[in-house]
C-alpha cells in the first residue's frame, strides 16, 4: 500500500508539473483569441535563470521565423568566441614610399570587416593620415576588399523590393558609414518651405525638392513623403513629392545608395581635401601590393560597443558584417556565410546547445528561411544569464519604455525599466526574446514567437505575458 501511495504522489506531482510547465495566463490567451492568431501560430517559453525547468512552455519546440531574435545567437555567439574587447582594424598601406608630404603612388585601403565604420570613425582614420604627414596623393585609391571575397554578392533589392532603404546594404569587407545618406527635412513655417539637407554631401547624389509643406498634423510623415531612388553604383538621384506637414519640425531618413567602391572613393575625396589634403585619382579594387609599406592601422570600436548597437537598434548590417566575420574567425580567412554557419552550429554544440531545427542564412533575422524554435532560443539565453557575460550581453538588449526598440511599448506598467528584450519584426512574424527582473528579484528568461498573417497584431499578447511574468 505504502508503495502505491508513493507511486500515485510520484504520477500526482508529474502532472502538477505538466500542468504548470503547459498553462498559459488568461491575459495571453485572451490576447492571441483577439488578434485572430491560433495558439499553433506561437512559440512560448519562460525560464527561471538558475532553476532546472522551464515556468511555462507552449509550442517551443517548433522551428519558427524569430525575425530580428535571431541576433541575439549572432551577438552572444560573437562575445563568446571573440571576447568583448575583441576590434577589427583597417588598414592603410603605401605602394612607394613617401616624397616629404607627397605619395606619387597609389593608397591602399584594407578592410577588415570592421562592421561600425562610420563617418565620424572614416573621418578621424584619415585625420590620423594627415597627421603622419601625408598630404599629396597623385596615384589612385585601391581597395583591398578581399577578406569578404567568399561572400555571394547579393541583391539589395531582394528581400523586399526595397533596394535604397539602409537595412538592405549588403555585406563589405569595407563597409564605410553602411553607404549611406542621412536627409534633413527642415521645416521654415514663416516662409512655408522645407529645406532638405544632405549628410555626407557628395556630389554624386542629386537631391530634388518638390515636396509641398501643409498645416496638417504631422501623422504618419513617411506615409505623405514620396521619395524616388534612381540610378546606379556610380551616382544617383533622389526626387521628393508629396507634401511635409509643418507641425512635424525637423525629420530625418536614411538612404543606402551608390556601390561600396564609388560610396568610399567619394567620401575620401570629400573628407581629404577638407582635411587639407589633394587627391584627384580615381578608385580600383585590388591586393595589398608585394613590397607595399604600412602607414596606418586603425582599430574598430570593441565588439561590445558593436553588439550594444546591433541588439539595442537592430541593426540588420552590422549583425551581417558580424555573422560573416564569425566563420571567418573561426575556419579562416576569406569569410562566407556557409563558414558562418558551420562555426555558430560548432559553437551551439561546444556549449552543449542543442539546435537540431535552427536555420540561418545571415543571421540578422532579415530572412524568410532563418528558423529556431522558442525552447532552443529560451536555452541559450539562459545560458548566457549564467555565464561570465551575462551584463555585457543583457545590458545590449532594450530596455522596456525607455531606449531602443521597446522604447515605445510598456509605458505607465510595473515592468517598465524591468525587461530587457530583443525585438524582432517581419511581415507574418513578430517575436520578442530576453530578460524580466520580476517583482521579486527573479531574473526570468522570455521567447513569444509568433508565425501568422496577423502576426502584427500579437505584441498585445506577448505585453500581456511579460506584465504576467513581472508581477505574478
Amino acid at each position: 500500500m505504502r508503495a502505491l501511495f508513493l507511486l500515485a504522489l510520484l504520477y500526482a506531482a508529474a502532472g502538477f508539473a505538466q500542468e504548470r510547465v503547459e498553462r498559459l495566463p488568461t491575459s495571453v490567451t485572451q490576447a492571441l483569441t483577439q488578434a485572430g492568431i491560433p495558439l499553433s501560430a506561437a512559440g512560448i517559453y519562460v525560464h527561471e535563470v538558475g532553476v532546472e525547468q522551464p515556468l511555462l512552455a507552449a509550442g517551443d519546440t517548433r522551428a519558427l521565423n524569430p525575425a530580428s531574435t535571431i541576433k541575439l545567437v549572432t551577438t552572444f555567439a560573437a562575445l563568446d568566441l571573440l571576447g568583448p574587447a575583441y576590434r577589427w582594424s583597417t588598414e592603410v598601406y603605401t605602394s612607394t614610399p613617401l616624397q616629404g608630404d607627397l605619395l606619387t603612388g597609389d593608397l591602399v585601403l584594407r578592410g577588415g570587416g570592421d562592421p561600425r565604420l562610420t563617418l565620424d570613425n572614416f573621418w578621424l582614420l584619415l585625420r590620423q593620415l594627415r597627421a603622419r604627414g601625408l598630404r599629396e596623393i597623385r596615384g589612385d585609391l585601391v581597395l583591398d576588399r578581399s577578406f569578404f571575397a567568399g561572400v555571394t554578392p547579393g541583391d539589395p533589392g531582394g528581400f523586399d523590393n526595397e533596394p535604397a532603404r539602409p537595412y538592405n546594404t549588403q555585406p563589405d569587407a569595407l563597409m564605410v558609414n553602411f553607404k549611406s545618406f542621412r536627409l534633413n527635412f527642415i521645416p521654415d513655417a514663416q516662409r512655408r518651405t522645407v529645406n532638405i539637407t544632405v549628410e555626407p554631401a557628395l556630389p554624386q547624389l542629386q537631391v530634388v525638392n518638390n515636396l509641398a509643406p501643409t498645416a496638417d498634423a504631422c501623422g504618419d510623415w513617411v506615409e505623405k513623403l514620396k521619395g524616388v531612388a534612381s540610378g546606379d553604383a556610380a551616382a544617383a538621384r533622389l526626387v521628393f513629392s508629396g507634401t511635409f506637414p509643418l507641425a512635424c519640425g525637423e525629420k530625418e531618413r536614411h538612404y543606402s545608395l551608390l556601390g561600396h567602391p564609388q560610396y568610399v572613393h567619394a567620401l575620401f575625396s570629400l573628407l581629404w581635401r577638407e582635411l587639407g589634403g589633394s587627391f584627384t585619382g580615381g578608385v580600383r579594387d585590388g591586393v595589398i601590393p608585394a613590397g607595399a609599406q604600412p602607414l596606418l592601422v586603425a582599430p574598430s570600436q570593441p565588439l561590445v560597443d558593436v553588439v550594444r548597437d546591433i541588439n539595442k537598434f537592430s541593426n540588420n548590417v552590422m549583425a551581417r558584417q558580424l555573422f560573416l566575420w564569425l566563420g571567418a574567425a573561426t575556419l579562416g580567412a576569406p569569410a562566407s556565410a556557409e563558414k558562418s554557419v558551420r562555426a555558430v552550429v560548432q559553437w551551439l554544440e561546444s556549449r552543449r546547445l542543442a539546435a537540431p531545427e535552427l536555420v540561418l542564412e545571415n543571421g540578422s533575422g532579415l530572412s524568410r528561411s532563418e528558423r529556431i524554435s522558442a525552447r532552443t532560443l529560451g536555452q541559450l539565453l539562459v545560458f548566457a544569464g549564467r555565464s561570465a557575460l551575462m551584463p555585457e550581453f543583457v545590458s545590449s538588449l532594450p530596455l522596456a519604455a525607455v531606449d531602443g526598440t521597446m522604447r515605445k511599448r510598456l509605458h505607465g506598467a510595473e515592468i517598465a525599466g524591468q525587461a530587457h528584450i530583443k525585438t524582432g519584426s517581419l511581415a507574418g512574424a513578430r517575436a520578442i526574446a530576453g530578460y524580466v527582473l520580476d517583482a521579486k528579484g527573479r531574473n526570468m528568461v522570455v521567447v513569444f514567437l509568433v508565425n501568422h498573417p496577423r502576426a502584427g497584431e500579437a505584441i498585445a499578447a506577448q505585453d500581456a505575458l511579460l506584465k504576467w511574468i513581472y508581477a505574478r
